[in-house]
């Protein structure tokens, strides 16, 4: 009922491809779920299913609005004329808004959306009752975890729809995630997600307590395990945890009296113009919250 096609997009922040899926929903009828890039090989691999199937797609669900993801919803749009359904707060060009909770019913399914942001403002997860599955984007993924960056990722808010998904839907049978193998363990999934999240914010919290830091220290010690070309996403993970920190009043942040220096900036404000392509360049602007305006180098105290 299920079948999954993987877009030919390789990358670091993509890993082997974005997963988009066809569910059937009913005799000759298909949903296609985050039918990824805008590539014609990959598009027409989604219309030759539907051809093999004797199907036509009645509908085009979208998770949310990375350039990894949508884009080959508007193609498969124009190639099918079947509607887009998105979350309402969505930038792209969409057919139907979704609101969380809603229940979108085929003829021998159906489906409910849920408002699962936290990675991006207009994610959405899609619970498919007869398949006791979750399409979870890019909230959960099959292999490693998932990138939250400022001003679109909101740490605490992310960890929210984890939570929440956990408490409703942690008996699922399988999550199938926009990028990696499907978990066929969900809520192990799911809690190991969260005590990541837990570990690394204490990571944070037991460094700071032994001295005011950087984000670049913050980094260079937590991250020391990991391959330094990571250390710019590592960065803007470490700067979610620390907005969510001094929102609530915990943690400082004063502005130093001097420059970065090139191995500070290279962390703040990493060059995307070292990447392979503009599409490339796009997703990272996208997943990482790359804006114009460098990341000044601040130095982070506990509260108290």
């Amino acid at each position: 009922m299920v079948t999954r096609m993987r877009a030919p997009n390789p990358s670091p922040m993509t890993l082997d491809g974005t997963n988009g899926y066809i569910v059937r929903v009913g005799p000759g009828a298909l949903v296609a779920i985050d039918p990824g890039i805008e590539d014609a090989a990959h598009i027409n691999a989604f219309l030759d299913a539907a051809r093999r199937a004797h199907a036509h797609f009645a509908a085009i669900f979208v998770t949310h609005g990375h350039p990894d993801h949508y884009p080959g919803a508007l193609a498969l749009r124009r190639a099918t004329r079947a509607p887009i359904f998105a979350h309402r707060s969505a930038t792209f060009g969409y057919d139907r808004p979704i609101d969380d909770g809603m229940r979108l019913t085929f003829e021998d399914t159906a489906f409910v959306a849920l408002h699962a942001p936290g990675h991006a403002p207009d994610h959405l997860v899609f619970w498919l009752e007869s398949e006791r599955a979750l399409f979870t984007g890019d909230v959960v993924i099959g292999t490693g975890t998932v990138v939250i960056a400022p001003p679109g990722g909101d740490m605490r808010v992310y960890v929210a729809s984890l939570e929440r998904l956990l408490r409703d839907y942690g008996h699922a049978d399988v999550i199938y995630g926009g990028h990696g193998p499907a978990v066929r363990r969900p809520r192990v999934k799911l809690e190991e997600y969260i005590a990541h999240r837990r570990a690394r914010e204490e990571q944070i919290i037991t460094m700071l307590e032994r001295a005011p830091a950087t984000i670049p220290e913050l980094v260079a010690a937590i991250y020391a395990e990991v391959s330094t070309a990571l250390w710019p996403v590592a960065a803007r993970q470490v700067l979610a945890y620390l907005i969510a920190l001094e929102r609530e009043g915990r943690v400082a942040a004063e502005p130093l009296a001097r420059a970065p220096s090139a191995a500070e900036a290279a962390l703040l404000d990493p060059d995307l113009g070292a990447l392979a392509d503009d599409a490339e360049r796009a997703l990272a602007r996208a997943e990482l919250g790359i804006g114009t305006a460098a990341e000044p180098l601040l130095c982070y105290s506990l509260v108290g």
